[in-house]
């Protein structure tokens, strides 16, 4: 677990992001596309930004190349908007964590369904 002063920074750095994602880069690829963490490198040189989007690998992809064409203008906002020592080199990765929670989710509910002795009153309709 990082020190409180890195979870500032990495979550002042993940809020300016997702600002400037929805106010300074007009690139389609980009639209509806979530920050969900960053984490900042210990010398602060890298900062690795996790996103996620609604859609499977083809949007994941498109995803990335739009982050990708627009790493230079956003790396540059983002010196204007979070002061550090470095402004950190921007590597961009894909949060399957939010899938895999929904894939998680549908096959709890699935099971449920299968055994509804499971739950608390025996319907299969408790919430997940």
């Amino acid at each position: 677990m990082p020190a409180p002063r890195v979870r500032k920074l990495n979550e002042s750095v993940r809020a300016a992001l997702a600002e400037i994602l929805v106010s300074e880069v007009q690139d389609p690829r980009l639209e509806l596309a979530t920050v969900t963490s960053v984490e900042v490198s210990p010398d602060m040189r890298y900062a690795d930004v996790f996103v996620t989007a609604h859609g499977g690998e083809r949007r994941y992809a498109e995803l990335l190349a739009g982050l990708e064409s627009a790493k230079g203008r956003i790396r540059a906002a983002l010196g204007g908007r979070v002061a550090m020592k470095y402004l950190p080199e921007l590597r961009f990765h894909i949060d399957e964590s939010v899938d895999t929670g929904q894939r998680i989710e549908r096959a709890i509910r699935r099971e449920r369904r299968k055994h509804p002795e499971w739950t608390a009153d025996g319907d299969g309709s408790d919430a997940v």
